[in-house]
């Protein structure tokens, strides 16, 4: 597309809602919203730049602003928070059963470490390919792929060592694959 400000206006419209969807799972809203704006300003400043597909680089851009904001205590109080707050309603017929499910996993990837979270949130949330997530993080495919597989080993065993709690947290064959 040869006009800047048509190729700048189908970019944004395409990928507004995933961006501003990742930053919200990581800052409260206010800040999330300066993040994507912020990112997209880049986006229009480096326009030439931006490749194709163009969500893995807009990721990575508001990556980076978003850690420079970071403030690592609220970071933590507030994660498990933002992730029960975009659950859905409860599949199971008995809904007691589902919230003591619901915190198990909760509780669960909680206490993961920030770059576990980050890697299962791309690639399972986002609907990244471990290549694009890798993209996002700025590491090699290879480094996201080993890093993407320890967090599910993680999270797997966290789920396991859940008190009672069935796993609701299962990924399919396609999804375990790394590239």
């Amino acid at each position: 597309m040869d006009d800047p400000e048509g190729r700048f206006t189908a970019l944004y419209d395409r990928h507004y809602r995933s961006l501003l969807g990742y930053a919200l799972l990581r800052a409260e809203q206010g800040v999330a919203e300066d993040v994507v704006s912020e990112t997209f300003l880049v986006a229009w400043r480096r326009l030439p730049e931006v490749p194709e597909p163009a969500l893995p680089w807009l990721i990575g851009v508001a990556r980076n602003l978003l850690r420079k904001q970071r403030d690592s205590r609220l970071r933590g109080e507030s994660l498990v928070d933002r992730f029960a707050a975009l659950g859905g309603e409860p599949a199971a017929a008995d809904v007691a059963e589902h919230v003591v499910a619901r915190e198990a996993a909760l509780a669960a990837l909680a206490a993961l470490p920030e770059r576990d979270v980050e890697a299962l949130v791309l690639t399972v949330w986002h609907g990244l390919t471990p290549a694009e997530a890798a993209l996002a993080t700025g590491s090699s495919r290879a480094a996201f792929a080993v890093r993407l597989h320890r967090a599910r080993r993680r999270l797997a065993r966290a789920l396991d060592e859940a008190p009672a709690a069935p796993r609701v947290l299962s990924m399919t064959s396609q999804e375990q694959r790394c590239p």
